[in-house]
């Protein structure tokens, strides 16, 4: 995907997110991720991204800094946040890096250490596991009072730093598996925010279970499963805590999550269904595990079965819309090619926007439009996600 790609979805955005920047290990300053494609005067990304403005002038291009593509080092996220000195080295780049390129804001993505992934248990494996549990806790990090203080403390230096200048807007982003109520305190920081975007999926994923394939974002909770893990949960706690309805973005991904299936999966393919880690890497993604809108839909469509091709997959859509769509194909008789994808489609993208209406929220974010298809593959149309999801709201 192109800059020029982007044109025929702006017109239906508020807000576009360049991702990501990163964190300097040592100086701990904002710094652009791929200097090459960022900064370079050969391609100069950010200032591509900004110069759409000149073109759709309500459009505010934001910088985002983390978004778990950070990984050198990644315990300075919570090293920053530690330090009063290495804050202000991050807030001081951050603002200057955004106003050099045009950027109207700063989007903070931020890499807090992950919730432990769980199976999904039987009653008798629940209570068991409950009487281990009592014998032994380890928190997924030591000083996490300490970093929620840092965060609150970095919103609001942020906010600061960011209020002398003319129409520069912040955010906080929740990436996925983030436990909100661990590291963001909802009364402090929510007025020094424009909006918060809860990124609502990966609740499960080929990496974190490998084992047990399930629905990645459904809006409420499906049977048996965590309560936390959905995207009511997760606007619930904002609410709750005093959010203003208007402030709370939801996240809907174009992506899906692949496992592989095996000669032990049920054939059904009813979640969770038993799995034998990531499926195969799509041609464009090229990543175990993970396929764009476009390569799941070109899976669903493969009526001639042309040669070499594996038979395409079956689609099974959710009448409650309360979790989502997902397609299966069983494995052949040696145990091979066997694939479980759950994914959102437009169907499913205008139902979150739905919820997001009902709930009277600010609205929905796409992630990414780049999995999105920008290129209409699929139908004619281009940025299907996008399009189904805008025309919802």
């Amino acid at each position: 995907m192109l800059p020029l790609d982007l044109d025929p979805a702006l017109s239906f955005c508020t807000h576009l997110m360049y991702g990501y920047a990163g964190v300097h290990p040592d100086t701990y300053k904002m710094v652009p991720l791929n200097e090459n494609l960022d900064v370079d005067r050969t391609h100069a990304n950010y200032r591509a991204i900004t110069n759409f403005k000149g073109k759709y002038p309500a459009l505010k291009p934001m910088l985002s800094v983390g978004g778990d593509v950070d990984t050198e080092d990644p315990q300075k996220y919570n090293l920053l946040l530690e330090s009063p000195q290495a804050r202000t080295a991050f807030v001081n780049s951050a603002v200057l890096l955004a106003e050099q390129h045009g950027f109207e804001g700063i989007d903070l993505a931020w890499q807090f250490p992950k919730i432990k992934p769980k199976k999904i248990r039987s009653t008798w494996g629940s209570i068991w596991h409950g009487i281990k549990k009592t014998f032994a806790t380890t928190p997924v990090d030591e000083k996490e009072t300490e970093h929620r203080e840092g965060f609150t403390a970095l919103v609001r230096e942020m906010k600061q730093a960011l209020s002398l200048k003319p129409n520069m807007q912040l955010s906080v982003t929740i990436l996925p598996n983030v436990n909100a109520s661990i590291y963001i305190d909802v009364p402090a920081i929510i007025n020094h925010v424009d909006f918060v975007n809860l990124e609502t999926f990966d609740y499960s994923t080929p990496q974190r279970n490998p084992k047990e394939a399930d629905y990645t974002a459904p809006i409420y909770t499906p049977q048996n499963r965590n309560e936390l893990l959905n995207a009511n949960a997760a606007v619930n706690y904002f609410t709750q805590a005093g959010a203003p309805t208007y402030k709370i973005i939801v996240g809907i991904a174009t992506f899906g999550r692949t496992w592989a299936l095996d000669s032990d999966s049920e054939i059904a393919g009813v979640p969770p269904v038993h799995a034998n880690g990531p499926g195969e890497a799509g041609p464009y993604t090229k990543t175990e595990g993970l396929l764009s809108y476009p390569e799941v839909c070109a899976k669903l469509i493969n009526p001639n079965h042309q040669k070499g091709m594996r038979p395409h997959l079956r689609k099974v859509t959710d009448p409650s819309k309360r979790f989502g769509t997902y397609a299966f194909r069983v494995p052949d008789d040696n145990g091979e090619g066997g694939l479980w994808v759950s994914y959102e489609d437009p169907d499913t993208a205008g139902q979150k926007a739905a919820f997001v209406k009902s709930r009277g929220l600010g609205g929905v974010s796409i992630v990414d439009l780049a999995m999105d298809d920008f290129r209409g593959l699929c139908t004619s149309d281009k940025y299907p996600i996008l399009r189904a999801a805008k025309y919802r709201l």
